[in-house]
Parts: C-alpha cells; sequence; structure tokens
C-alpha cells in the first residue's frame, strides 16, 4: 500500500491549465497516480497508508525561488522556515556573482568578509569544502529544502586574478574557463555574476563571453545581476542579451527590476526588447520579487574603485579623509556605479541589518534619519557606520515602481525570486513573504495574474529554466515537492514592520514526499539535497 493519499484536491498543476479535483496518491518520493474526480464519479477511490483531507486546499508543485541568498542559512538553520513555511521546496544559490564554492584559503576569507551581510561572517560554519562539488557535498547530507547552485563568477575571479581593477591575462583566462568547467562538471546549473559588486564588475564583455561559451557547453544558463538597474538599465539588459547571444548561453536575467526615479515608468520598454530578442531565438528567462524596494549592503552602493582589492582595501580607503572626500563625491554628485549610475538619496536607504550589536540603534532608520539624529552629514554617518562595522550593514533601497512590477511580472517568461537576505535584525519582508505576497496580493487582491497562471510562475517555469525533468508540475512519476495552500487566506505575513513573521494559509509543504510543514508547523524533516544540473542530452 502506497504511504500517502491528498483527498479532494484542487489541483493547480503548474502548467497554466484550469484546475481539477482529484485524489493525488504519493509513494517513494514521487506521486504515483492521480484520479479526477474520484468522488463525484463513484469510482473505487485510492487507498493509502494514510490520508490528507484537502477539501478546500489548492495543491501545487513546491515553488521554486529563482533567486535566493541561503548559502550558508541552509546550513546553519536547520528549521529554515523562512522558505519553506512559504511553500518553497528548491532555492537556487551561488548568485550575485559571490559564494563560498570554489575558492582557497585565500579567497574564501576574503568572500567571507565581502558578503558578510548577506550570509553572516559564518563564524558557525565549518567550510570544510573548497569545490562546487563538496558543496554540493555538504548540502546532501540534509536541508530543510532543494537547492541548486549557480558557480559565481566574481569568486572564480577572484581565485584566478584577484580583486583587481584590470584585464585577465589569458593564463587567467584559461584559469578561470578551467574554474567554471569543473564546477559545471560537478553539478551546477550555470553560473551567476555580479556587475556592479567587486571583483565580478571588473571583468569585461569579452571575458564574461569566453567564460558563457563553457556554461553553454554544459547546457547551463547565466544570471547575471548586471551592471545598471538605474541610469544605465536599458543599454545594460541589452549588454547581456547581446552577450548571451554570442556565446550561445541561455540567459536568466536576475531580480529584473526597473527602479530609481529615472526609470519610472519605462517597464514596457525592457519589456518589448526581450520580446525582441525572443522573436529572434534568445532563450531568456528573469525573475522578480513582488516588493518596490531593493535589498543590498552598505557598502555596495560605493564606487567600484574604491573597493578594488578587496574588504581591507576598503576599509583604508574610507578611514582616508582625502579618499573619502572622492567617494563622496562619486555618491552624492557623479552617481556611483555601486549605486547604478544614480546620485544617493540618504533618505531612501534604510539600515537593515548590522553585524555588530552595538550599533543596532541605526536599524531601522534612514541614513538620513541617524545623520539628523547625530547632528551630522549623512555621509559621514554613512561613513562612520561602514568603518565601525566593517562593511558588514545591509540596507533596504526604497527606490521602486509599482507600476513596473507589475507589468514585469505578468510576462511570459516571468518568474519569482525573493533575493532574500536572512541576515539583520529588519531584514526585507521578501525574504519571509515572497511567494505568499504573489498568490494572496496580486492574485486574489489585485487580480494582476490568474491563480493558473502565477503557480506557473513559481513552478514549472523555473523547472524548465533548470532543465528538472521530473519537477515543477503536478504529474505521475514526477517528484512530490508539493504544497497545500488556501487560496482564500494564503498571505505573507511579513511586513516591514515585522519581517520575520511567516505566512498564513500554507498548512502543508512535502519536499520529496515528506512533510517538512505540517498542519502549518515546522517538523524536524530534512529532506532537501542538492539538486545537481540535468546533463543536455
Amino acid at each position: 500500500m502506497e504511504e500517502l493519499v491528498i483527498r479532494d484536491a484542487d489541483v493547480v498543476d503548474g502548467s497554466g491549465a484550469d484546475s481539477y479535483r482529484a485524489d493525488v496518491v504519493i509513494d517513494g518520493g514521487r506521486i504515483v497516480s492521480i484520479v479526477k474526480e474520484a468522488a463525484a464519479a463513484g469510482c473505487q477511490r485510492p487507498r493509502a497508508r494514510r490520508e490528507l483531507d484537502a477539501e478546500g486546499l489548492v495543491l501545487s508543485p513546491g515553488f521554486v525561488d529563482m533567486h535566493a541568498h541561503s548559502d550558508l542559512a541552509l546550513l546553519r538553520d536547520p528549521d529554515h522556515s523562512a522558505k519553506a513555511a512559504q511553500g518553497v521546496t528548491l532555492e537556487v544559490i551561488g548568485q550575485d556573482g559571490l559564494s563560498y564554492a570554489p575558492v582557497d584559503d585565500r579567497t574564501l576569507g576574503e568572500v567571507r568578509r565581502a558578503i558578510a551581510g548577506w550570509n553572516g561572517p559564518g563564524d558557525d560554519i565549518d567550510f570544510d569544502w573548497r569545490t562546487v562539488g563538496e558543496y554540493l557535498d555538504r548540502l546532501d547530507r540534509g536541508i530543510a529544502v532543494n537547492a541548486a547552485y549557480l558557480i559565481p563568477q566574481g569568486t572564480v575571479r577572484a581565485l584566478a586574478v584577484g580583486w583587481e581593477d584590470r584585464a585577465a591575462t589569458p593564463q587567467e583566462l584559461d584559469r578561470m574557463r578551467q574554474l567554471v568547467a569543473e564546477g559545471m562538471e560537478q553539478g551546477a546549473v550555470g553560473m551567476s555574476s555580479g556587475l556592479t559588486y567587486t571583483p565580478g564588475m571588473y571583468a569585461q564583455d569579452a571575458e564574461l563571453t569566453e567564460l558563457c561559451r563553457v556554461v553553454a557547453s554544459y547546457g547551463g544558463y547565466y544570471c547575471p545581476h548586471h551592471r545598471s538597474y538605474g541610469a544605465r538599465a536599458l543599454r545594460a539588459y541589452e549588454e547581456m542579451v547581446v552577450l548571451t547571444r554570442e556565446a550561445g548561453c541561455s540567459l536568466h536575467l536576475a531580480h529584473a527590476t526597473m527602479n530609481f526615479g529615472v526609470n519610472k515608468g519605462r517597464a514596457p520598454e525592457l519589456l518589448a526588447l526581450l520580446d525582441e530578442a525572443l522573436a529572434a531565438g534568445s532563450d531568456i528567462s528573469l525573475d522578480t520579487y513582488p516588493y518596490t524596494p531593493g535589498c543590498t549592503t552598505l557598502a555596495a552602493v560605493l564606487p567600484s574603485w574604491a573597493s578594488e582589492g578587496g574588504p581591507e582595501e576598503t576599509l583604508g580607503r574610507l578611514a582616508d579623509p582625502g579618499t573619502a572626500d572622492r567617494i563622496r563625491h562619486d555618491l552624492e554628485v557623479t552617481g556611483s556605479d555601486g549605486c547604478h549610475g544614480v546620485p544617493v538619496e540618504w533618505d531612501t536607504i534604510e539600515v537593515s541589518g548590522v553585524g555588530d550589536p552595538a550599533l543596532a540603534d541605526f536599524v531601522g532608520r534612514t541614513v538620513q534619519e541617524s545623520a539628523d539624529r547625530r547632528g551630522e552629514d549623512p555621509w559621514e554617518t554613512a561613513r562612520g557606520l561602514l568603518l565601525a562595522d566593517r562593511l558588514a550593514p545591509t540596507i533596504l533601497q526604497h527606490v521602486g515602481h509599482e507600476e513596473n512590477v507589475r507589468e514585469i511580472m505578468r510576462h511570459r517568461v516571468h518568474t519569482g525570486g525573493s533575493d532574500g537576505i536572512l541576515q539583520g535584525a529588519k531584514p526585507h519582508p521578501r525574504a519571509y513573504g515572497t511567494f505568499p505576497h504573489y498568490l494572496g496580493h496580486y492574485v486574489r487582491e489585485l487580480g494582476v495574474l490568474s491563480l493558473e497562471e502565477c503557480v506557473a510562475h513559481l513552478t514549472s517555469r523555473p523547472a524548465a529554466r533548470l532543465r528538472l525533468p521530473d519537477r515543477g508540475l503536478v504529474r505521475e512519476g514526477y517528484k512530490a515537492d508539493l504544497v497545500l495552500f488556501d487560496p482564500v487566506t494564503v498571505a505573507a505575513g511579513s511586513t516591514f514592520a515585522r519581517p520575520r513573521t511567516l505566512p498564513a494559509g500554507i498548512p502543508h509543504v512535502l519536499v520529496d514526499g515528506r512533510f517538512v510543514i505540517e498542519d502549518g508547523r515546522r517538523t524536524d524533516v530534512l529532506a532537501g539535497r542538492a539538486v545537481r544540473r540535468t546533463p543536455p542530452a
């Protein structure tokens, strides 16, 4: 007898087709049968050792977070309710060009300092890996949800070239090609870049194209955080389209927003650019989060020249009064590349987290508000905080536009990604609320998407991008990574005031056929594993 039957569920199968009522039988971590309209037809209903009454609930594939920053959280926090409670059954990590494999002893320390604001310093982690394959093996010991990995191009460049702003030598480029090939062979699904973060931003297009050729040869995709989401956003999107077309590589645009005042109402221009490329044969997808503010580190807004050489060099420049004045001019007058070519507006930058608890008074306030309280210039407040907290502060950047958010999420190649940073006392609520916020706010309350459309955006589309042949749909033979939610009550609990509140209306989540959320509570099940690249046929 099979393990589980879910009775009388309203199945939204991930394809975009209309829902239907069915009994769904699960055994051995897979969906073994689907009996449609069993009760109404009066047929023999399937039986199993356990039966779950799903009356009034939607059964869908588990959600895929196409842009996650859980690289250490998956290891640190076995509970991981931030994602599991949302119905997320697979996260894509290694984002924005910086993560923890491949590394050596030198670059591991450098990367840990550089992205402490994203993932914490990692003092509680045993970094017993160096290669991509070893990191994936570490995930295979058991995690809350599944995870796929992108080779971080900035980390690769740090390993082969360093943190200097210069072109790679032919020998260094060969080394980077080799590292990318090894990572793909070991199971990565593609490569990411952070082209407003050091050292990845120092790579010119020709270098990126060569690395994308390697990714394409393994059937992977390129996921860039491109060179501008502000003053030169459309040019930056076009650059990535042209680059991947030349390389013959699939393209997935990370957190594809149109932010800052210069881009208000310009989402249709982005989508027209993508439609033209799609019509010409490019393979493109994108992800977004359903909120207007962005989230990054305070150090990320600095001009790239100020970050050359790595974190210690950056701190040295901030400490020097003359160099600090140059940084200020780039930030406030010129518009630094770290701030997407737009002069910084300190009243839009809210500190969301700090590394040193003694600096907690800054959290929840904009830099301008803290400066006013301290009776000083906002640049001096920001500079002092960066120095005191050794580049660790994270920020919310209130620069988005709701009409752009809605326009982009309607597009046929759109998928969902939280871009959720789980660090800090007051993180962005998208870390805990992205997927129920899509379903509750944008589907039920606003009708921007139908329920069937939205579920397809969050399940089968990302599974197709990841080339996963047995995930992303409710189908016989597919993996039983599933979520049951109430379409009437599902909603994000997280808010900007209370960002760590768990969602409502998602009572059950299964990974590999096992309950990781049951009756709204986290179980002790660690059914997640590394999801490795499926080789092309």
